[in-house]
């Protein structure tokens, strides 16, 4: 299933949502990682002041990807980070 992101808030939401579904703490991940339990947080709850990189590998982690596409007409122009 396919979820669209539109902020650093879903993304975070997404990042929580399939990490609890797979049974894993916060704590659990950052060991899997390398990855700070308090930037897992962080990310979690959408601050948008974290790299890159540590959002990838906690995606790769977690065995999901990012698809890029074009916005549907209509979509809002407020979706930005």
């Amino acid at each position: 299933m396919f979820r669209l992101i539109t902020s650093a808030q879903s993304l975070g939401a997404i990042l929580r949502d399939e990490r609890k579904k797979q049974g894993l703490t916060q704590t659990a991940l950052g060991k899997m990682t390398g990855v700070n339990q308090t930037t897992i947080s962080m990310i979690e709850k959408g601050k948008p002041s974290v790299q890159l990189q540590t959002v990838l590998l906690l995606l790769a982690a977690l065995n999901l990807n990012i698809l890029v596409g074009p916005r549907e007409q209509g979509q809002s122009s407020e979706d930005r980070w």
